[in-house]
């Protein structure tokens, strides 16, 4: 009766957490809140200790990992029943003594707050916020202080603490979020502690069951599955006019603000072309001349037919092909006006997406050719530099007359020597503007090790390359190792070979990620795009680290690896570099993140290894020992990334701790990776789950199991969304 108590409401409770995520989506309702959800949890602990002390559990690792979730949970209910949060909005020069709750009810403080200067903080030459801060003046009694409360900057003080949450339109005031939570937070990290310790000791424990399949001979044998490889489309252009390949070179090595950075203008070349035509050149012009022809040559390249048209009802409606041009949409009427408009009023289906999606793109051009987003002229002003395009009607006249002159008048001459094909003045006109750029952009200018290293970055389509690669690579391990199999011997010589293309794969992946490090200043794990070559790089480390004793691994790392380069290059995530938001820049989100990629990482070893398994024993029934062996080496993976995917939650939630006030918030992310983690979990606990001892109904179980992360990743950041959606 305990078992089945225990076994039911661990159910309960891992179900009503994921519907309650697609609850709050559609409707709003937080079902987190509600007392039957404490009370479903507080069954589950109470189950569970009661079993532990049934079967009497003694082993160390095992009873420290378990009380560091018992503590966590009570730290929460002590949080719950006994902490304090609320809002403090002050304008400068006022001064605030309450805050105010959800509720609307206001509380005091035990000190007073004035608010005497609020500010942002932007990287150099741009608009991007690289900080908020609130200068604020303490009074406690005799006690009088300056402090400063920014974004994981937190403040102390009598038991409260600041954080910095939101501001106002004007800048002349702030929104602080105050917590007091004097006994949620030292209990909760006690069990945050006891849980990281556990987890570890699982590991090393000379006794356990990690340390025994670690050990077991069979994990000298394996197999592998299943991919796809996709190809580069080629298209042959007419040959409208633009600049030469040197000058087209020349231009693109100015810098421009795009995307809240100064950064090379062939970065956005590139984007620019890849957004028009769905690739990073058009036929024989590289993205410097796309952008150069468009911006020099309109007539030629308004009728160039580059643009790719994706939607099949867009193409019916507006008798397209596969390609138009700028033109193709401009009859006498803009074709897409009447689509707009029913898209405008609600109609984001079908036609009326699709002339949205494109008019998004139509209108990049035209923001182009009326030179809007070329803000390639910088100047420095009381130290603080600001970036104008020739279009730009707001320049200050404290400028001095000859560089306005020259911000508005170098572009109509490159016009002019452009028509008259005069290439020689043009690239002297291109270099003085570089010059001008030195000059003038101050600690804006980026430094000659980022430009080159961006450069370098954008000439390399790395993620493309290395996707054919490591997928070609994976079929044909694939394929040798069932040929070796069946045979009964390996040709050493095609393993080494394929160890070294793996080495030269990781050493490429290893250039792309420290290039884009460099040119970001941050970490590369912001966003869809980076996490998923940062899961590439992870799966191939693993490989190198693990191919000596099991062979088999080459082919688990190639396709894997090459599964998410896949994603990269032609999923819709954004392969832009930007600054990160103020309140990402933490070395402990870091540390969550590259955490959490690593046991999604493992976690998908086992997901393959649950296949290959299933679809051998589809044909061959015999093949128990191969099976087995594929069920030792999952189990291999599963503990670490028990391991990792614990460490990398509770990481998180001590980063969410000091930066939003809050160790866990529900969001869907935390929801889901929380599901994750307990549904893996099952499979580790063969003593309750003996079923589980079985390779077959383990692989089935871990197959299965790949769903939750998909919904982590894939399902929070595309339909559920949340504070982790950008993630």
């Amino acid at each position: 009766m305990l078992k089945k108590t225990l076994i039911i409401s661990y159910i309960v409770v891992v179900a009503v957490m994921a519907i309650a995520t697609f609850v709050e989506k559609l409707s709003g309702t937080r079902l987190y809140v509600e007392w039957w959800f404490s009370l479903l949890w507080a069954l589950l602990t109470a189950a569970g200790l009661t079993w532990l002390l049934k079967q009497r559990v003694r082993r160390p690792s095992v009873v420290t990992l378990h009380l560091g979730f018992v503590v966590i949970l009570a730290g929460a209910l002590l949080t719950r029943l006994f902490s304090e949060q609320g809002i403090i909005h002050i304008r400068e020069g006022e001064t605030a003594a309450e805050y105010l709750t959800d509720d609307a009810l206001a509380h005091e403080l035990p000190f007073t707050l004035r608010l005497d200067t609020f500010a942002i903080r932007f990287h150099p030459g741009t608009r991007a916020a690289a900080d908020y801060e609130s200068h604020l003046t303490l009074t406690d009694g005799s006690l009088q202080t300056g402090i400063t409360v920014s974004m994981n900057n937190i403040y102390s003080h009598g038991g409260y603490r600041l954080y910095q949450m939101s501001y106002d339109e004007d800048l002349r005031g702030t929104v602080l979020s105050v917590n007091s939570d004097p006994w949620g937070i030292p209990v909760t990290y006690c069990g945050y502690a006891l849980l990281f310790c556990g987890l570890i000791w699982m590991l090393i424990d000379p006794k356990g069951s990690y340390r025994r399949i670690a050990s077991s001979p069979l994990l000298k044998r394996g197999l592998l599955s299943t991919i796809v490889i996709a190809a580069p489309v080629v298209f042959s252009v007419a040959a409208p006019r633009t600049f030469p390949k040197e000058t087209a070179e020349r231009f693109g090595n100015l810098c421009v603000v795009y995307n809240d950075r100064v950064c090379p203008l062939q970065t956005y070349a590139l984007d620019f072309t890849k957004k028009l035509s769905g690739q990073r050149r058009y036929g024989a012009f590289s993205a410097e001349q796309v952008l150069a022809g468009f911006i020099f040559f309109k007539e030629d390249w308004d009728a160039e037919p580059l643009i790719k048209v994706k939607g099949e009802e867009l193409k019916q409606a507006l008798h397209l092909g596969g390609r138009a041009s700028v033109n193709d949409f401009f009859g006498g009427d803009y074709l897409l006006g009447p689509y707009l408009m029913d898209y405008r009023q609600g109609a984001h289906e079908g036609v009326n997406k699709q002339a949205a999606q494109m008019d998004d793109r139509l209108m990049v051009v035209m923001e182009l050719q009326q030179g809007t987003p070329l803000k390639v002229f910088p100047f420095t002003l009381q130290g603080e530099t600001t970036w104008y395009s020739p279009v730009d009607e707001q320049v200050p006249e404290a400028i001095p007359m000859p560089n306005r002159l020259f911000m508005g008048t170098i572009f109509q001459l490159l016009y002019e020597e452009a028509a008259a094909g005069n290439y020689t003045k043009v690239n002297a006109y291109l270099d003085k503007m570089l010059s001008y750029q030195q000059q003038h952009a101050g600690a804006s200018m980026p430094s000659s090790m980022h430009l080159h290293a961006e450069r370098l970055y954008n000439s390399i389509p790395f993620a493309t390359i290395l996707f054919m690669v490591c997928l070609t690579m994976g079929f044909l391990t694939l394929f040798y190792f069932i040929a070796a199999l069946a045979k009964g011997r390996r040709s050493k010589p095609f393993v080494v070979f394929s160890v070294i293309v793996m080495a030269v794969c990781f050493l490429a992946l290893t250039l792309c990620e420290s290039l884009r490090w460099i040119i970001s200043g941050t970490i590369p794990m912001s966003n869809g795009y980076e996490t998923m070559l940062l899961m590439a790089w992870m799966l191939q480390l693993l490989t190198l680290f693990t191919v000596r004793r099991f062979p088999v691994m080459l082919t688990f790392g190639f396709l894997l690896s090459g599964f998410f380069l896949l994603v990269s290059h032609i999923s819709q995530m954004d392969p832009q570099i930007g600054h990160l938001m103020p309140v990402l820049r933490s070395p402990l989100l870091t540390v969550h993140v590259s955490i959490i990629m690593m046991s999604f990482a493992l976690l998908s070893l086992t997901f393959i290894c649950g296949l290959t398994a299933l679809t051998i024993r589809a044909f061959n029934r015999h093949a128990g020992e191969s099976i087995e062996a594929l069920a030792m080496l999952s189990r291999l993976f599963l503990y670490p990334a028990l391991t990792t995917l614990g460490l990398g939650i509770f990481i998180g939630a001590v980063w969410a701790n000091i930066s939003w006030g809050t160790y866990w918030s529900w969001d869907p992310k935390e929801t889901w990776a929380l599901i994750t983690f307990m549904v893996y979990a099952i499979v580790a606990h063969v003593q309750t789950f003996p079923v589980f001892r079985r390779p077959v109904p383990y692989h089935v179980f871990v197959t299965f199991s790949f769903l939750t992360i998909l919904m982590t990743y894939f399902g929070v950041n595309y339909f559920l969304g949340g504070m982790h959606s950008y993630a």
